[in-house]
């Protein structure tokens, strides 16, 4: 298992993360527009993030840009990523820390060839589960 932080912005998530580096170092990866997601969402946010990750010496941080239509506030912009090895370890996770609290996406097949659930906990902790087929 591993379990890492995800960081939701409003549309600024590469200069955030372009600031990060210029801080703590590192190289931003994986980079992925919603537009090569192939998902929908309004055609003036097409080339928004929708998933990159600055990893360097010791640290691994992912983060995108949260569809217009979800809300954020301070405090709800960081999600905790998990990735697990199996399909029923992840909905087993998923389904355990939903309990109590709300889900935002249901635990489902997704386009990045992957399974994935989005919930917050009954302590309203934010939760991304995702098992990569």
């Amino acid at each position: 298992m591993k379990v890492q932080p995800y960081l939701a912005f409003k549309g600024n998530c590469k200069n955030a993360l372009e600031h990060y580096q210029s801080i703590i170092g590192g190289a931003i990866t994986n980079e992925q527009t919603y537009e090569d997601a192939k998902m929908d969402i309004p055609n003036d946010y097409r080339h928004k993030l929708q998933h990159a990750e600055l990893k360097g010496d010791g640290f691994h941080i992912m983060a995108y840009d949260a569809s217009p239509d979800t809300p954020l506030t301070s405090g709800s912009n960081i999600n905790m990523s998990v990735d697990l090895e199996t399909r029923e370890e992840a909905e087993q996770i998923f389904n355990q820390l939903s309990q109590g609290g709300k889900v935002h996406t249901p635990f489902q097949d997704v386009p990045w060839d992957a399974c994935y659930g989005r919930c917050s906990d009954k302590y309203n902790v934010s939760w991304m589960i995702n098992y990569k087929k």
